[in-house]
């Protein structure tokens, strides 16, 4: 089986990370792909100069995550005797992780719930609640 864990950078992605790593050691096989999206919205008009510094922020915004987030995360399960890898991109949270999840064959994607305030944010976390709505795996939120 493989298993997509959403992180965030905060603390709430080591929930997450412990959740599916206690699930991963319990199966025969599987496979964890570690996922951290940068929020970024394709739609905006700038000029080329604007462009090509808008690229260099992008790589380098991958160079940190990867750095701070993801392959501490990937470390972790390696360290524990699983076998991981990570996928840091840009784009919408939720449709990232959903077509990632999708493209690998995931069988499960498994995220931490966010404490951003609002009703429908305290329970999950708007990118957590429109993935949980329409992942096309199933989706574990843990609190």
């Amino acid at each position: 089986m493989k298993l997509v864990i959403g992180l965030d950078g905060q603390s709430s992605g080591e929930k997450a990370l412990e959740f599916a790593k206690s699930l991963a050691a319990s199966m025969e096989t599987c496979e964890l792909v570690v996922v951290y999206v940068i929020e970024w919205s394709p739609f905006s008009f700038q000029t080329a100069e604007e462009n090509a510094q808008r690229h260099k922020r992008r790589e380098e915004e991958i160079s940190i995550a990867m750095e701070r987030v993801v392959n501490p995360a990937v470390a972790s399960l390696t360290d524990a005797g699983l076998s991981a890898r990570a996928i840091v991109r840009h784009g919408d949270v939720a449709d990232t992780i959903d077509d990632i999840a999708h493209s690998e064959g995931a069988g499960q994607i498994i995220v931490a719930r966010s404490s951003a305030g609002g009703f429908s944010k305290r329970i999950f976390g708007s990118s957590t609640a429109n993935l949980v709505m329409n992942a096309r795996v199933p989706v574990t939120v843990v609190s």
